[in-house]
């Protein structure tokens, strides 16, 4: 019940189309009763046969009868089905795009140990259960609860000896059912995650196909997924083999009441105290009042399948962001630019620090440059910026106020990242360079894209801006990828420029094209940028170096070369080894 509690409010905005199709259940369980009292007035007739013509007549208004009462019925079970599964569906709709809005909202940290099939099989497979719920399984429970008491009234209305009787079963059906309940919803809970895992590894092996083939790990991969497919299999088998000995055993029980009413019902009607006709009547009636247990049987296997998967929708729904805004977050009319970080400290895993009391602050205007070894934290401050994390200690201030206080709306609107992990969306080159200006014209997004060195190569593509990319823009280069990525950062024209190795993967040549319509950017903008290559920030406003996670060396090059020691090493470093590589 709490899980169905806790899905309700999906079917609210549909409560009028659920009255319809429940209205269309109930003319469906009134029409099916209909049949078998039309058939007790037939035998009565033909029992009593007092005048022919008559008779003929009431014969022939009966079949009249259950002509009218089968197209009733064949329509409201149109509409029952229809309208059942049009709410159904809905629902689900609302539900997925809840539950992506949920996940959308969640950290990064989120999303570091949750691998993507795993989250595609919560949003899509186990959402897809709840069709069974709302279409089928509450509906049944709908007609088939008033169609037991409309049945019951009715044969208590026969006989109520009889009647009676063929109630001894109810406790061993009812028994069944509990049981079932209890041992089928874990199995099919099980095989949920063995799903989810199973779409983890295809999406995993989908997106580093050439990993694959450049390893020549076919093989490999092909025994791995036949193993994740061979523990989905043996899941839903166990679930099966369960559901598959429950429904015969409810059928045997059920068929029992056929027995009680054959052994004392054929003993009444042989003493004269039953009707033949009402004897008829109660036999036909008696598989309708069998039916709806039997279905109420069959439909809790869909029944439990979905109350495990909303276990698992609930567990995602209920969870709450790291990253938490205050009741009454700031907002930025203007923002400047400056950034301050203060004695901040921060690790991804608890007690393995990354960054350990780190201070210090750019003004509007400057470039500060970050440097180091990799692993000592250089992208994990570009990272605590935009506030994809929040620090374990210390404060992080944009133009004076704690970013914690911020708006993350207000906060990253004013902020332009290039990542060195470059991600474009699988549409086209146009679609991708507006991603973060949708209002841009088209003389802003050529602007953006000379000025990233981009321009010439798109429009040498065969549809130009329109050219679509492919997934992860995988039909372009890494150099063209990263001035598209670039171009995008440029015509969104954030007062914070945030650059994370932005030049890693292009030819000398354009980077050093890029350099110069960044270094115009920097006129009115804040940069942090990370480089790997040293002398492109040489003419940074201050130059940080990181070492162990704390600031070994801060200043400007001219001073790091004079008194400093480490960049000064890594400087060299590389210059001997651009040498050696000329």
């Amino acid at each position: 019940m709490k899980e169905l509690k806790a899905l309700l409010p999906y079917a609210k905005p549909y409560k009028w189309w659920i009255v319809l199709a429940t209205i269309c259940m109930i003319i469906v369980t009134a029409a099916s009763l209909a049949g078998p009292w039309a058939i007790r007035n037939l035998i009565q007739t033909i029992a009593i046969g007092v005048e022919v013509q008559g008779d003929l007549r009431r014969v022939t208004t009966l079949a009249l009868v259950v002509v009218v009462i089968y197209i009733i019925r064949a329509v409201s079970k149109f509409g029952t089905d229809y309208i059942s599964h049009y709410a159904a569906w809905n629902m689900v709709k609302e539900i997925r795009q809840h539950m992506y809005d949920r996940v959308q909202r969640m950290s990064l940290g989120y999303f570091s140990d949750k691998p993507t099939g795993e989250l595609m099989s919560r949003v899509l497979n186990d959402t897809r259960n709840f069709e069974i719920l709302f279409a089928h399984a509450i509906p049944t429970v709908v007609v088939n609860g008033v169609m037991l008491v409309g049945v019951f009234t009715i044969l208590f209305s026969l006989s109520r000896v009889l009647a009676l009787y063929t109630l001894i079963p109810i406790p061993l059906l009812a028994w069944l059912v509990i049981r079932f309940s209890k041992i089928s919803r874990p199995l099919f809970r099980k095989n949920q995650v063995k799903v989810a895992e199973l779409n983890a590894i295809l999406q995993d092996n989908f997106s580093g196909i050439k990993e694959i083939k450049a390893f020549t790990q076919e093989e490999y991969e092909s025994q791995r997924t036949g193993h994740f497919l061979k523990g989905q299999t043996k899941a839903i088998l166990q679930a099966l083999k369960v559901s598959n000995a429950f429904h015969p055993g409810i059928e045997f029980v059920s068929s029992l009441g056929t027995v009680i009413v054959i052994f004392f019902g054929g003993r009444l009607a042989l003493n004269g105290a039953l009707p033949l006709e009402d004897l008829v009547a109660f036999l036909l009636y008696l598989n309708i009042f069998y039916q709806p247990i039997t279905a109420l049987g069959q439909i809790n296997e869909g029944l439990q399948q979905a109350l495990a998967s909303a276990e698992r929708v609930l567990g995602v729904i209920g969870q709450e962001p790291e990253i938490q805004e205050i009741s009454q977050p700031h907002t930025f009319d203007k923002v400047f630019g400056a950034v301050e970080f203060r004695n901040v400290s921060f690790g991804y895993v608890d007690k393995i620090p990354v960054l350990k009391d780190i201070s210090f602050t750019v003004s509007p205007g400057e470039t500060l440059a970050l440097v180091g070894a990799t692993g000592v934290g250089k992208t994990t401050i570009a990272s605590l910026i935009p506030r994809f994390y929040d620090p374990d200690a210390g404060e992080i201030l944009v133009d004076g106020v704690d970013i914690r206080n911020l708006a993350l709306s207000s906060l990253r609107r004013n902020i332009s990242l290039v990542s060195q992990d470059i991600f474009l969306f699988n549409g086209t080159v146009r679609d991708n360079i507006v991603y973060g200006s949708p209002d841009a014209s088209e003389e802003e997004i050529l602007a953006a894209s000379k000025a990233a060195n981009a321009h010439d190569f798109i429009e040498a593509m065969e549809m130009g801006y329109g050219t679509r990319i492919g997934e992860r823009g995988v039909k372009l280069s890494g150099g063209q990828k990263q001035r598209i990525s670039i171009a995008r950062a440029i015509l969104k024209d954030a007062p914070i420029l945030i650059l994370d190795e932005a030049t890693s993967a292009v030819d000398t040549q354009t980077e050093l094209l890029i350099q110069e319509a960044l270094h115009k950017l920097k006129v009115s903008k804040t940069a942090v940028v990370i480089a790997h290559r040293l002398s492109t920030i040489q003419d940074a406003d201050q130059i940080i170096v990181l070492k162990d996670g704390i600031i070994s060396e801060q200043g400007s090059h001219e001073e790091l070369m004079a008194n400093g020691h480490l960049y000064r090493q890594l400087c060299k470093a590389q210059s001997t080894a651009a040498t050696i590589a000329g």
